[in-house]
């Protein structure tokens, strides 16, 4: 990590969602320039296997050509109503429609092997949130189902199979989502539950997840009022960092969910949300969409880890735990 510039250190810390198909100057603006650390794949950049994996494999082989560290290159590939890759790639009906360990089982396996072949090496997945016994939930087409201990053991089963067969896992959405209605992609949802009535239930997966040895916890977009009233758990350091780091313990690598959902981007400015990021001990901010929000966030990453030496320290952590992952889980023939 001492060879790694500045420049470099913040661009670690970012995840970036494209535009395109095929490799473009996007995507090495994006690299050479702003030196991200990692990418994220939607349905507009997919269109076959062959067109995946070569556009995977420019993608790090520009990155060794710039001088950067491998990429994690993600996906949200959860089965059922959210799966980015449709056939030929295997489909599954989703999480509710497990009825097994060996389901759960069956699904990491076969999605791992067909994730690492096109040149994906992070799913943004189990989904670990848990719907309330009875009533709605914005999570109930996607949730394994509404009791806490059944979704601790699938989740953890989906992490152990995918992370044994090269895939990096991440746990969604901490510290759990499941009780809300109303979608974080739209606006920001206020939870109104404090610590105790979150560990009987909604962090019974998580705590499953951090045993599993989960690389990744993205966090959610949700406002929870009894642990913070004025941030969403992603930009809380009450959540991130006391709740989450300090009394579960997880060592791993903390994500936001996307930046640009309207929950964040409706509610607060980049540099609030650098600074909250930052203060939370969050290790990789996820920003989907192309637009100056990128470089934005780069040089803010920058203009407060320079001015702030606790935060360079804290940077510095977060890079080698960023770094780890790759080492652990993306070669460097990627």
């Amino acid at each position: 990590m001492n060879d790694l510039t500045e420049k470099q250190m913040a661009g670690q810390r970012l995840m970036a969602g494209f535009t395109g198909t095929a490799f473009n100057d996007e995507l090495r603006y994006a690299i050479d320039t702003l030196k991200v650390g990692g990418l994220i794949l939607f349905s507009r950049n997919i269109e076959a296997p062959e067109q995946i994996q070569s556009l995977c494999a420019e993608a790090q082989a520009y990155a060794r050509q710039s001088g950067q560290p491998p990429l994690l290159i993600a996906i949200d590939q959860e089965g059922g109503v959210v799966a980015r890759l449709k056939a030929p790639f295997t489909q599954f009906a989703g999480n509710p429609a497990m009825r097994s360990r060996e389901d759960a089982q069956r699904f990491a396996e076969i999605t791992a092997r067909e994730l690492s072949q096109i040149g994906v090496n992070m799913n943004m997945a189990p989904v670990l949130d848990v719907p309330p016994p009875q009533g709605p939930s914005v999570m109930i087409q996607r949730a394994f189902g509404r009791a806490p201990q059944w979704v601790a053991d699938m989740g953890a089963t989906v992490i152990e199979h995918l992370q044994a067969n090269g895939i990096m896992a991440v746990g969604k959405h901490f510290p759990g989502i499941g009780r809300t209605v109303l979608d974080s992609h739209e606006d920001l949802p206020d939870l109104e539950i404090d610590a105790d009535s979150l560990a009987d239930r909604d962090l019974i997966p998580f705590e499953a997840a951090l045993d599993a040895d989960v690389s990744g916890i993205m966090l959610s977009h949700i406002r929870y009022t009894g642990l913070d009233p004025i941030w969403p758990a992603s930009l809380s350091p009450a959540v991130a960092h006391e709740l989450l780091r300090r009394q579960m313990g997880y060592e791993g690598l903390v994500l936001t969910d996307d930046l640009d959902m309207g929950a964040i981007a409706k509610h607060y400015q980049l540099p609030a949300i650098v600074t909250q990021c930052l203060a939370a001990t969050v290790d990789i901010l996820l920003i989907c969409h192309s637009g100056s929000k990128l470089r934005s966030a780069h040089d803010e990453i920058i203009r407060q880890t320079q001015s702030d030496p606790a935060l360079q320290i804290q940077g510095q952590e977060s890079v080698t735990r960023i770094l780890a992952a790759k080492e652990r889980f993306v070669t460097l023939n990627s």
